[in-house]
């Protein structure tokens, strides 16, 4: 059991880290450059926030890492007793280096391709969620846009990652995509799930969907988001990157902070993000970056904690906020009556 003089130590080993400073500085850099360069107003097309005051919208978005850090501490409750090593499921730090900077630059190419060929098929980008996903729809997206969105994620960020890295030889446990203890894993996702729904029924536009709505528009939901961002999302980042992070920075907080910036720039290119001025290109990065940070953060370290990549997507991805934020949409673009 750890000393006293151990438990006191921690705080210091975290905060003294490069990597925690760089992402403490973000949070409040950002947070401080908000009211300079939105003036009073959120340009973004967000409809389910289109009624919520200026400073409401900016203090969600400042406190968000704090609700990550509630996650992270239950997480820890949950698991402090399993000793879990992720890093040694990746290979030695020059090999685990050139694959992470590999793997990242095919993401950024992915999420930039990802525009154009979402605009050669319909009206929108194809981002790492669906227009109209957490924040509503305000215009017109048709099921074959749904379609191609799922199918074009899945394959560039899901599919050909793993085949890749599973034809180098790598494991399904050294992907993270094997449990060693399911009891407590099935815990963790039943806690974290509960917690997650909690902040997110009450008031929840799927209470007044009819139950055909709820059956068909639910089944879609589920099917194409876990194509279109849980599967893309746990496989990239949670099950390739996270190991490595962990190997070269030897660190767990240092780890969820890379994976929060890996995760928030990994949706740089949403529906609603504007590039049309500097100061609203500015607003999008600040946004992005607090909002899904903090997230970020939480899916590496139910990770690091659980070995286990697919505790995130089924406690803290696909059900919630996915499949209980998004049936709506998916509803709407199907007329489903």
């Amino acid at each position: 059991m750890p000393t006293p003089a151990r438990k006191r130590r921690w705080p210091s080993r975290v905060f003294s880290n490069r990597i925690v400073q760089i992402g403490l500085a973000a949070w409040v850099g950002f947070s401080a450059a908000i009211p300079f360069l939105a003036h009073g107003t959120v340009p973004f097309n967000q409809p389910m926030l289109a009624g919520v005051p200026y400073r409401a919208r900016v203090l969600f978005e400042i406190f968000g890492p704090v609700v990550a850090l509630i996650f992270i501490a239950v997480a820890y409750g949950l698991t402090r007793r399993r000793v879990v090593d992720v890093a040694a499921h990746a290979p030695e730090p020059t090999v685990a280096l050139r694959e992470t900077v590999g793997l990242l630059l095919y993401g950024a190419v992915v999420l930039i391709a990802g525009q154009f060929v979402g605009r050669f098929i319909g009206s929108h980008g194809t981002g790492l969620h669906l227009p109209g996903s957490m924040f509503g729809l305000s215009d017109s997206v048709t099921p074959s846009e749904a379609f191609a969105w799922a199918l074009y994620n899945f394959t560039f960020y899901a599919a050909l990652p793993y085949l890749f890295f599973r034809r180098r030889g790598y494991s399904r446990e050294q992907l993270c995509l094997k449990s060693s203890n399911p009891l407590n894993d099935a815990l963790v996702i039943v806690v974290i799930l509960a917690l997650g729904l909690i902040f997110d029924l009450p008031g929840s536009a799927i209470w007044r969907l009819t139950a055909h709505q709820l059956a068909l528009g639910g089944a879609l939901t589920f099917a194409l988001s876990l194509f279109g961002t849980g599967l893309p999302i746990m496989i990239f980042l949670t099950s390739i990157l996270v190991p490595r992070y962990q190997k070269l920075t030897g660190s767990t907080a240092a780890t969820c902070v890379l994976s929060g910036f890996t995760y928030a720039a990994m949706h740089l290119t949403e529906y609603w993000t504007r590039y049309d001025s500097p100061a609203h290109a500015a607003l999008s990065v600040i946004f992005i970056v607090l909002l899904f940070g903090g997230p970020g953060m939480v899916k590496a370290y139910l990770t690091l904690r659980t070995g286990n990549a697919w505790v995130h997507l089924w406690g803290y991805h696909m059900i919630w906020p996915h499949l209980t934020g998004d049936t709506p949409v998916f509803v709407k673009i199907f007329a489903i009556r």
